[in-house]
């Protein structure tokens, strides 16, 4: 059995030169000609009309079956969920309906998240309130039941108002405060909701002692309301951090939205930040977010709750009568446990009524889960007074509550363990104003460092850097291992409720906590409406090969999660990612060698993670390939500075390699998740996206092996961008852009058709491999003669895709049939290549290309390319062998681990993508055997 297929630096090397063409801008290029310019102004004027004929499919069906990620929720704080449709099924302006499975009218919110080009839906943003917790619902078009309690929004010069109909939020627009006040009726539950921050200018280090910290809090900048409902409100507050005392720099910007819906009462806080810092001289040592919280019951009512693992629960009040040397009575210590008032004390054993002033009031709660494997709680009495533990746990769920009979306040953030080091914190709670905090990064922590980790090794100059990427695969230069611009975003939810829930909502609160309830469309639906291209089914085992091709899929999914929880990837910034190649000696992952470590979206997992959902509907892989977009999306990033817009390439540090491009960044990866769940923030990066081809006159990616005759020149606003996996990645980005804005939105459609019609106009078409691009017209040079590309990558970045999807979208006949032929030839003989382009092209992933064979014969019907498909994704040269399925359990290590020693994140995501497509497009011809 053949080991995972080697990738060789030599002929596989892509670092800051890839996907620039070694002589740069050519000067036998020629940049498009009036006439071209006016053929497209052409083709523009009749491309709306012949969408429908573009895709060459049926509009797909009108009506959807929905249901629960996780199956219907005991506690929903609301739910948001996107649709696609088919191209022509429904206008612009249609409204929907909502029935449940009981026939019953459920108020429902939506609006458009993308058309096609005729105007007509591509996909709808849907939102139901608290009450919907039906196990299906069916979506229709109509017009909406109104919900009982409507959300409403009042935008003032001075602040916004929100009533949920249960509570009311005040969201100051200056100040430091983000929420002034949470009430529900005429009590202020909660108040002064502001974020923190802690931050240390020295080094880490356990051995120091004392250091000197600064606190800030945010500063508000602006609020925006971006939606009033009726079902469901959004809010955006941006702004940065601010020192507390003394004059210093403002920094840390932040974004944060706030989500509220119709008859709810909790509210929904989506938190980014971006770290602007090198990290050589800021280091946090505390991010949290902070409110005040109301208390008037007695301190014998006041209640703590912290859900540990699963439904397990810290029960405790201020003040404990249970345990006592006198007892009260089983019915006031059996209230106290529920978080019921207690009886009046009349009615108690007076022997403690007399001395309950002796008993202490224990006024501050700590919860710290410092890494993956444990938390600790502890409490004491009030500050200046010694800490007494109260227990630890594995993985604590990230919910905690405070309150009493007359109300309380729930706060919690997903992913809480995942994303070490966090914790919870209660000060203040014998008194009638207490403070709680969840601290994304907790201060019983050791400071961040985001420092690069080496000192360069002597990598000064280029030549120097290119031959140590022999070695180690990574691609050094000093100043570009920097976080400056990276970002991170934290979900967390908060309620205010009127009284202590019991512990079994308790557990349902933190369910939703750790998960936010998810409406689906079934897979059945997202095929036939022909979302992201119509390129994934159902699961289909009625063939004894497609049974074979769909367990591989599962197994490979399986092993990716047994790896992240058994090499314990998680973390603040790492949560979501997972490794590049394996160490077959240390029976590890190459964490520590380079280019090798962590993935950073190499070759394309994201996409197939989020095809595996849509193949399988299944929740695990869903919530898999959720946090990985969460984490690539911002951590893998650059959001500010000369860089915004690009990523870096894999690496021992997500933000360490010099290799910084568009490729990483790629709007490819992140529009599952936004079409599925019309995220906000992840819409927000892929607008960032939609001009990000200007970082081309910013960093010149061809700087290491740019020929000395060939100088870079960005000043001719015309650079050399290939048409593999930059184009790819920037197709995507307009694409998304222009179909969220809508058919006549000019500054992207032009670049999508613009690069579309001259890349088919090249000499050799795809194969051409890169052209001069113009950032005024967003159009190709016609390069004046025939060259054939060999990068073994310009298909591995989600061009197949993204190529898919645009001839679906646009019916420009020459840009289909250049595409069709490239992927007839990609997967041909040597022989065939040179005779049609006089030229061969690269030999990695031939098996994994060959789901472009299958999209040829579903564009053309040409069944022998159906059978190549499946020839070559099982039989090609480079085609792995996985089997056997089976790990066997080492020891000897630092943990026991279920080893399997084949693949590596590279071939492993490609032959999910080929074996999702095959199934779907060409599955009828499955071999015999």
């Amino acid at each position: 059995m053949p080991g995972p297929v080697p990738e060789s630096p030599v002929t596989h090397h892509h670092t800051a030169a890839e996907d620039t063409a070694p002589g740069g801008v050519r000067r036998r290029s020629v940049l498009a000609t009036t006439a071209g310019v006016a053929a497209a102004a052409a083709f523009l004027d009749g491309a709306p009309a012949r969408a429908q004929g573009a895709t060459g499919a049926d509009p797909g069906p009108d009506s959807v079956q929905l249901t629960w990620l996780e199956g219907a929720p005991a506690e929903s704080p609301g739910s948001t969920w996107g649709v696609p449709w088919g191209p022509g099924r429904f206008p612009g302006d249609q409204a929907f309906q909502l029935t449940g499975d009981d026939g019953a009218a459920v108020p429902v919110q939506t609006w458009p998240l993308a058309y096609w080009p005729d105007g007509s839906l591509k996909w709808t943003g849907h939102a139901v309130g608290p009450a919907a917790r039906q196990e299906s619902f069916t979506l229709t078009a109509g017009e909406p039941a109104a919900p009982a309690f409507a959300v409403s929004v009042s935008d003032t010069k001075r602040h916004v108002d929100v009533d949920t109909g249960v509570i009311t939020v005040r969201l100051p627009k200056s100040g430091t405060d983000l929420i002034e006040y949470v009430k529900r009726g005429s009590r202020t539950i909660a108040k002064d909701g502001q974020l923190v921050n802690i931050t240390q200018k020295e080094a880490p280090d356990p051995e120091t002692g004392s250091v000197s910290r600064d606190r800030y809090v945010s500063e508000v900048d602006d609020v925006e309301v971006e939606q009033t409902g009726p079902v469901r409100a959004v809010v955006k507050v941006t702004g940065t951090h601010r020192r507390t005392k003394g004059r210093g720099k403002s920094w840390l910007p932040f974004t944060v939205r706030l989500y509220f819906y119709a008859g709810g009462e909790s509210f929904r806080m989506v938190h980014t930040f971006v770290y602007d810092s090198d990290g050589e001289d800021a280091f946090i040592a505390g991010l949290g977010v902070r409110f005040k919280v109301a208390l008037t019951d007695e301190l014998y009512d006041r209640h703590i709750r912290f859900v540990g693992e699963g439904h397990g629960q810290l029960t405790e009040a201020v003040r404990g009568i249970t345990g006592l040397r006198r007892d009260p009575g089983q019915a006031v210590r059996d209230a106290q446990i529920a978080g019921q008032a207690l009886p009046d004390p009349a009615t108690w054993d007076q022997r403690v009524t007399t001395r309950l002033h002796w008993i202490p009031a224990w006024g501050d709660y700590s919860l710290a889960q410092l890494n993956s494997e444990g938390f600790a709680i502890r409490k004491r009495t009030k500050a200046g007074h010694g800490w007494v533990p109260v227990d630890q746990g594995r993985r604590a769920s990230g919910f905690a509550y405070l309150g009493g009979p007359s109300g309380g306040f729930g706060f919690g953030m997903k992913d809480f363990w995942q994303r070490h080091p966090t914790g919870l914190d209660i000060r203040d709670a014998h008194t009638d104003e207490a403070t709680v905090t969840v601290w994304m990064w907790s201060p019983e922590a050791q400071p961040m460092d985001t420092r690069f980790y080496h000192d360069g090794l002597g990598q000064d100059t280029y030549p120097e850097q290119l031959d140590a990427l022999e070695i180690t695969y990574e691609d050094y230069e000093p100043g570009f291992g920097t976080p400056n611009g990276v970002a991170r975003t934290t979900e967390l939810q908060f309620w205010a409720v009127e009284a202590t829930p019991t512990a079994e909502r308790l557990g349902a609160m933190a369910d939703a906590v750790r998960a936010q309830p998810q409406v689906i469309a079934p897979t059945e639906h997202m095929s036939a409406a022909g979302a992201f291209g119509g390129l994934f089914g159902p699961v289909d085992r009625s063939h004894p090969v497609k049974a074979e091709v769909e367990d591989t899929l599962d197994f490979l999914f399986e092993h990716y999660r047994t790896e992240q929880d058994q090499r314990h990837w998680y973390g603040f910034w790492d949560f979501g990612d997972f490794m590049h190649s394996k160490d077959v000696d240390r029976r590890i992952w190459r964490y520590d060698i380079g280019g090798y470590a962590w993935d950073n979206s190499e070759i394309s997992p994201d996409q197939w993670f989020w095809m595996h959902y849509l193949h399988t509907n299944r929740a695990d892989v869903f919530r898999f390939a959720e946090a990985l977009t969460r984490k690539t999306s911002e951590v893998n990033c650059y959001h500010t500075g000369d860089w915004a817009g690009l990523g870096t390439r894999h690496g021992v540090q997500h933000w360490g390699d010099s290799s910084k491009q568009v490729r990483v960044s790629n709007a490819n990866y992140r529009r599952y998740f936004y079409y599925l769940t019309a995220d906000e923030r992840t819409g927000d990066l892929l607008r960032s996206l939609a001009s990000s081809e200007e970082t081309a006159l910013v960093l010149d990616t061809g700087r290491k092996i740019r020929a000395e005759d060939d100088p870079w020149n960005p000043d001719r606003n015309a650079v050399g961008i290939g048409f593999g996996t930059s184009w790819a990645a920037l197709a995507a980005a307009w694409l998304t852009e222009w179909e969220r804005r809508g058919p006549d939105w000019e500054f992207c459609r032009d670049k999508v058709l613009g690069t579309m019609e001259t890349i088919a106009a090249q000499p050799n078409g795809f194969a051409q491999g890169s052209a001069d691009y113009d950032l005024d017209t967003g159009r190709y040079a016609i390069e004046a003669e025939p060259v054939t590309e060999r990068s073994n990558l310009s298909n591995s970045f989600g061009r197949i895709e993204i190529c898919a999807e645009l001839i679906q979208q646009v019916d420009m006949p020459a840009f289909e049939a250049d595409w069709l032929k490239y992927s007839r030839f990609y997967t041909a003989t040597r022989a065939e290549q040179e005779a049609e382009y006089g030229g061969r092209f690269g030999d990695l992933f031939l098996y994994s290309y060959t789901r472009a064979n299958a999209f040829v014969y579903a564009r053309t019907g040409d069944e022998s390319q159906a059978r190549l498909a499946w020839d070559r994704f099982r039989g090609a040269k480079d085609a792995p062998d996985y089997s056997p399925l089976e790990t066997e359990t080492v020891t000897g290590t630092l943990n026991t681990v279920e080893w399997w020693p084949n693949g590596g994140t590279n071939d492993m995501a490609q032959w999910g993508l080929a074996a999702i497509q095959i199934l779907h497009l060409v599955g009828e011809f499955a071999p015999d055997e």
